[in-house]
């Protein structure tokens, strides 16, 4: 029997398929999530609806964004799913979610067990849109919620950690073992709830040079910073913001990657 197969559905590698099938796990995520009537609720890669149909339980419509055209077509036809969902055949990473919070006249509610290959892009894009986002509940490979959560001075700590810290709250949800899905993936799975901030806890003049500061520390992130950063700021001007220039990345708080991109000029 090929392991590949899930409801009669060959998991596509190129897409990242791996369907949730594990009913206690699904049942936990659907509480965390906790849908209300007349939310915008939104999910991506909904694959063989394992989360759509207990969520649609909840609510008279949600809206789906699936880019596998077999699986697009599968929800359209779903008994359980009929007029209450809308289903988008488009690649999350192409999608406006400005557009669709206007349609829906309020913010989202984002949820969804993400393909892996393209989490953290993902991520990086619905940052973007955190103004309108009012949560976000995801799957994820158990390593990229460590990156997510953790905390400066340890090898986990990066770019995705800092970025994240600066947009969002991050709550880790539970773990997910390998045999909760079909085909199982060889790493471990973990949820995470991420509530974007009304009220940022440090600002920052312009966000484009926050990720361009982390990019390039996090890029060369066994230099000290002076060295790092040394084409954006000399070690004097580190020195007078109070940042020893000798740290290396990973030794910087999100507050003082944010008071460096408010001294860059």
């Amino acid at each position: 029997m090929n392991n590949r197969v899930h409801q009669g559905h060959f998991a596509r590698k190129r897409f990242g398929q791996n369907f949730l099938h594990d009913n206690y796990i699904i049942e936990s995520i659907v509480a965390a999530i906790q849908p209300k009537q007349g939310e915008a609720l939104v999910e991506i890669g909904p694959g063989l609806a394992a989360l759509t149909i207990p969520v649609s339980k909840f609510v008279d419509h949600l809206t789906v964004i699936e880019i596998d055209r077999d699986l697009a077509s599968r929800l359209v036809e779903n008994p359980f799913l009929q007029n209450k969902i809308s289903v988008i055949e488009q690649d999350a990473l192409s999608f406006d979610f400005n557009q669709l919070s206007d349609t829906l006249g309020q913010p989202l509610r984002v949820f969804g067990n993400l393909p892996y290959n393209i989490s953290t892009p993902l991520m990086f894009q619905l940052f973007e849109y955190a103004s309108i986002i009012t949560d976000m509940h995801f799957m994820l490979q158990k390593e990229v919620v460590t990156r997510l959560v953790a905390a400066p001075n340890s090898k986990d700590y990066g770019r995705l950690s800092v970025m994240a810290q600066y947009y969002c709250q991050i709550i880790p949800v539970l773990e997910v073992p390998p045999s909760s899905f079909k085909p199982a993936p060889k790493v471990d799975s973990a949820v995470v709830k991420l509530i974007p901030y009304k009220q940022k806890p440090y600002s920052v003049n312009d966000i484009k040079v926050l990720s361009r500061i982390t990019t390039e520390a996090f890029n060369q992130r066994r230099k000290t910073i002076r060295n790092s950063l040394g084409n954006l700021f000399t070690a004097e001007q580190i020195s007078e913001l109070g940042i020893d220039p000798n740290l290396r990345a990973e030794n910087l708080t999100v507050e003082q990657y944010c008071l460096l991109t408010n001294a860059w000029k």
